[in-house]
């Protein structure tokens, strides 16, 4: 890791202590371009904006889906300071991000938690297959 990339971790790591001390879970993001550049920076919001959603990683995939052109997109570096969720993941993938640099990872955020991470739900399916292809078919060409 370079200094550079070290500088914006820590970064990343302080907006995740100004997020606790708002009142919110300890997390925080910030996207760079490849000169290091902060092009924008979030922290967690989930209880103070009452979204489950509102995590940095998320708010700063959907600026950069709406704000950059693809080119942009695929060139910056996410850092944050802790291993996106799945949640995150799949907006950091459809928003065109270059890159994740992260401080912790999800199983050393789950080892400080009480109890570890969060109850898995159950999930069933496939099913009606010939209904659900319907409206999904073609849509991707």
């Amino acid at each position: 890791m370079t200094h550079d990339e070290e500088r914006l971790l820590r970064r990343a790591i302080e907006l995740a202590a100004a997020a606790r001390t708002d009142g919110n879970p300890p997390f925080g993001s910030l996207l760079a371009d490849p000169d290091g550049r902060v092009l924008a920076e979030e922290q967690n919001t989930t209880l103070t904006e009452a979204d489950i959603s509102a995590h940095p990683e998320l708010k700063l995939a959907r600026w950069a889906a709406r704000e950059l052109d693809p080119a942009t997109a695929a060139a910056t570096t996410m850092y944050t300071s802790c291993q996106p969720c799945s949640m995150c993941t799949g907006a950091i993938q459809r928003s065109g991000l270059g890159r994740v640099v992260f401080a912790l990872s999800e199983e050393q955020l789950d080892g400080l938690k009480p109890g570890g991470g969060w109850p898995q739900v159950p999930q069933e399916g496939p099913g009606l297959y010939d209904e659900a292809r319907v409206p999904v078919e073609g849509y991707y060409k």
